[in-house]
């Protein structure tokens, strides 16, 4: 009995994470920033560094990972490739010395193993301290060209100017109830679980405009 249990428990993956978009179709509410960004790449103008702001729970970092696995892949790959080894995450909560963004600085000097480039996302960039953003300020100026940065913030008006200068803004929108309500039918619909729509509406008002937020309530 308790041997089940635990199996059942093992193979559970949260809605956040199961249903989290692999590609940039799939990401709920926020074309104006995927469609900008399939064009760059598709144009082969792609920045080398990127800040991606708004509000906690809209896709930012979902983003990066799939910025990052975009400009890996090539046409005989396969689509399931994640390109796990060329993502780099950095809590700058928690991480967020000098000698932190020092260490990044060394490692962006090595080319990637796989693929063509190394994605870096530091999220919650604000929380840098003034002499780390000093030190990742002069690896933006002259980035390796095998490097994008993405950096994710809440509060963009934390970041100093000489950061914002150097980096294509995009603004993450809250997502909106229509579009929450849409997707949590489909995983509802996906799962075979019987709901009724009133009450996506409800999880979708009190997500206010988290989509991470509205799947942990669902």
């Amino acid at each position: 009995m308790l041997g089940k249990l635990k199996n059942k428990l093992e193979n559970f993956i949260v809605s956040a994470r199961k249903y989290r978009p692999s590609v940039f179709d799939e990401v709920v509410g926020q074309s104006h920033i995927t469609e900008t960004l399939l064009n760059e790449i598709n144009n082969n103008h792609l920045a080398q560094s990127f800040l991606f702001t708004g509000p906690r729970g809209v896709g930012k970092t979902t983003c990066a990972r799939i910025l990052a696995k975009v400009i890996n892949q090539k046409e005989n790959d396969n689509p399931d490739q994640d390109y796990a080894f060329n993502i780099f995450e950095m809590d700058a909560a928690s991480n967020n010395s000098v000698d932190d963004i020092r260490n990044l600085n060394e490692q962006v000097r090595i080319p990637p193993q796989v693929g063509n480039y190394k994605v870096y996302i530091i999220d919650e960039v604000h929380m840098l301290t003034v002499q780390a953003f000093n030190a990742l300020l002069k690896t933006l100026e002259e980035p390796p060209a095998h490097v994008i940065f993405v950096l994710a913030t809440t509060e963009p008006n934390r970041v100093p100017l000489t950061i914002l200068s150097r980096c294509q803004i995009f603004d993450f929108n809250r997502i909106k109830v229509p579009d929450a309500v849409k997707y949590l039918t489909f995983i509802a619909t996906e799962e075979s679980i019987e709901f009724e729509a009133e009450a996506f509406h409800v999880i979708a008002q009190k997500a206010d405009g988290a989509m991470r937020d509205a799947l942990s309530i669902f």
